[in-house]
């Protein structure tokens, strides 16, 4: 089975085990799901739902974060790490948003790669999950992890990752791949102790590294 099949198959078979990927970050716009993505590095998924519902409700679109005091986004996301740096990029962001684009996100990897905080891997989760469009693959550590243990790329580097799967697989499945591999990442194939005797691949994965 050559690269492009076994990625095609990885794609088939763990769409049958986790039949409806979502996002774990709690969001309903795209507004939300920018600012949740943000929060979210270096930071669990499950942290920032704690601290997303206060976020919003004093500041629920835009508009109304790029008018906002600095030092209080900081105390309400102060529990997400590196704060003060994640407050600033938000609220210039927010400000960029409202004074470029209507007040509201960009819908675009060229346009929301712009703001602040905002790179390709945020980009493409808020593009792929609140708009509907596939420009390309968000690469975090289960990404980058699985996709070299499976043999979809032999770099480490995010950017390189992203552009060797997005050869390897249909633009329709961009969106998904990254929800797949990071249930699967997180339930079966761990860092540190993959369950290698469970896996629904095992029998076409390489098992780079291990």
């Amino acid at each position: 089975m050559d690269t492009a099949a076994r990625a095609r198959e990885i794609v088939v078979r763990l769409r049958a085990l986790y039949p409806d990927p979502e996002p774990a970050l709690v969001h309903s716009n795209a507004y939300e799901l920018l600012v949740a993505t943000v929060l979210a590095a270096q930071c669990t998924d499950a942290r920032v739902n704690t601290v997303t519902p206060e976020f919003f409700r004093r500041w629920p679109d835009p508009a109304s974060l790029a008018r906002a005091d600095v030092a209080q986004v900081e105390d309400v996301v102060h529990s997400t790490g590196f704060f003060r740096q994640k407050a600033k990029n938000l609220v210039a962001a927010a400000k960029l948003m409202a004074e470029r684009h209507g007040g509201g996100v960009p819908d675009s990897m060229a346009t929301l790669t712009t703001l602040p905080g905002v790179a390709r891997k945020t980009a493409n989760i808020v593009l792929s999950n609140a708009l509907g469009k596939n420009e390309g693959i968000a690469v975090d550590t289960h990404v980058r992890r699985l996709a070299f243990r499976l043999g979809l790329t032999v770099s480490t580097n995010p950017i390189i990752i992203e552009k060797d799967m997005m050869l390897l697989l249909s633009q329709e499945d961009w969106g998904i791949v990254n929800h797949l591999l990071v249930l699967h990442g997180r339930a079966v194939c761990k860092a540190r102790k993959p369950r290698c005797d469970f896996c629904v691949l095992g029998d076409i994965c390489p098992r780079l590294g291990l």
